[in-house]
């Protein structure tokens, strides 16, 4: 080896000493969580399988405990696992670890606006104005509990003209439980908007899909060296500009038509508001909030109970004996003459049981959305520093041990007591939990059981082929879980 090599290869090694001496003292003098040391410029980017993020950050937890560190180029994020740490982060110490974190793929279009990734006192009055909102039209409005009737019987007679064969109903399904959600936010549409709820439809599934690619996932843990590669994540912003132009279209209509005194959906609350704060110098009711408003809640919305309500009816096909369970209780409560209402979910504990397990078992968005500290704050014995981000891993929650005794498997006995009845376990946090909790749990729990009896209540759910343990595993895409393509047969009963 000439004197150059030999000269290259002892500078090699002496930087990587320096290096790992360097981290360790950082570790000790900061008191971060434990982690493993980082790599100069990628930090610990080979420690981390994109492609699978939750099976990699489990081992991590194993190797480090509930608590550790990890290095996303140079900038520190720390990780919390388990019921017991995720817990107390998130409900104990709510408001320090409320704050929303950066999520590179998106901040750049969201610019602090909305609900989903803005903070301080824009985040604070959005989401308590969505909340209300939400649960208004949700819980409040009898209208809405038809509405979610109606879109499930015209899925059910959908349904039927395939005469059992296989199918996969993955979009017949998106496009009933959208329109249910478009109902709330947008009102009733005429049939000469259909083209324009279309676009809405197509262009948040997009920017979902895009925000849900490796690249996306890559960009949100790396952005520093994402911002000079092309890639499908440039399409995000372009995209979602799309959107809101169609957004800001059916905004025009509802001004057009306002009646403050009667609101018809969410639009036209945010509008009232708007109006009575425009004399408010420092009002977060504008028009550019509304917009990201509604963006963000299309993307929270759209594909979570379409997704949810997919995956129960696939483990139901593949669980028939849990499916005459749920048969025999339908009848019992509701029989088959009439459709099912909200009022007989507190009579059919099973039911709710394997809704809940199901949401458990999917664990739609594994990862959680970034999290961030407001504070310096101590922390299971470790420092985590003022502005840090935080990942509160949920499907370290939903696979606890100590919280499910079947922790890998679809059972729903971990929401039932000894006498049958439904026990809710505060570990399931399909919702996650504190601050940021999904302001549209409430509508989606209704949706959730009024599509599935009614469902049920019209069919027998079967497969030509065995569907196995894999088929029902959920597969990370970006930040969502998704499911196999797998068809399965709707009998009539």
């Amino acid at each position: 080896m000439d004197t150059i090599g030999v000269g290259t290869l002892l500078l090699l090694v002496i930087t990587s000493i320096f290096l790992y001496l360097t981290w360790n003292q950082m570790y000790r003098k900061h008191n971060l969580p434990p982690g493993p040391t980082p790599l100069p410029l990628i930090g610990n980017l080979l420690h981390i399988k994109l492609g699978d993020m939750p099976e990699s950050l489990m081992k991590l937890r194993d190797q480090y405990g509930p608590v550790y560190t990890l290095f996303f180029g140079m900038r520190p994020v720390v990780f919390i696992c388990g019921y017991q740490a995720v817990k107390e982060a998130l409900v104990d110490y709510a408001e320090i670890f409320g704050a929303r974190g950066r999520v590179a793929s998106i901040d750049k279009f969201t610019q602090g606006y909305g609900i989903g990734f803005a903070n301080g006192e824009c985040w604070k009055q959005m989401r308590q104005f969505s909340f209300k909102t939400l649960r208004d039209f949700g819980l409040g409005k009898k209208s809405t509990e038809l509405k979610i009737q109606e879109e499930a019987q015209n899925l059910v007679n959908e349904i039927k003209k395939t005469n059992g064969l296989p199918i996969d109903p993955s979009k017949m399904i998106m496009d009933a439980v959208s329109n249910v959600f478009f109902f709330i936010i947008f009102g009733n549409q005429s049939e000469d908007e259909d083209e324009r709820f279309t676009e809405i439809v197509n262009f948040t599934g997009e920017v979902i899909s895009l925000m849900s690619t490796t690249w996306a996932q890559i960009e949100d843990t790396f952005p520093e060296l994402m911002k000079y590669i092309p890639g499908p994540h440039k399409k995000i912003i372009d995209v979602s500009e799309e959107l809101v132009k169609c957004i800001q279209k059916r905004v025009e209509i509802n001004q057009a038509s306002l009646d403050p005194t009667c609101p018809r959906d969410y639009i036209d609350c945010f509008l009232i508001k708007m109006e009575q704060e425009k004399r408010n110098p420092n009002t977060e009711f504008t028009m550019k909030n509304l917009l990201i408003s509604v963006h963000n809640l299309l993307l929270g919305a759209t594909g979570s109970v379409g997704i949810t309500l997919r995956h129960a009816l696939l483990i139901l096909g593949s669980y028939p004996e849990m499916q005459g369970k749920l048969h025999e209780e339908i009848d019992q409560v509701i029989g088959r003459n009439r459709l099912p209402l909200l009022s007989d979910r507190s009579q059919m504990p099973y039911t709710e049981a394997v809704i809940n397990e199901v949401q458990r078992f999917v664990d739609l968005v594994p990862l959680n959305v970034t999290h961030s500290v407001t504070k310096d704050i101590q922390f299971q014995g470790y420092t985590i520093p003022k502005g840090t981000d935080v990942y509160p891993l949920l499907c370290t929650v939903h696979r606890d041990p100590n919280q499910f005794s079947t922790p890998y498997k679809f059972n729903p006995n971990h929401f039932l007591d000894e006498n049958g009845q439904f026990k809710k376990n505060e570990a399931m946090m399909a919702f996650s939990a504190g601050k940021r909790r999904c302001p549209g749990e409430g509508l989606t729990i209704i949706e959730l059981f009024l599509f599935l009896t009614i469902i049920l209540q019209s069919f027998t759910l079967t497969s030509e082929r065995k569907i196995t343990d894999d088929d029902i595993a959920s597969k990370l895409t970006g930040f969502l879980h998704h499911l196999m393509d797998v068809k399965f047969s709707f009998t009539a009963r």
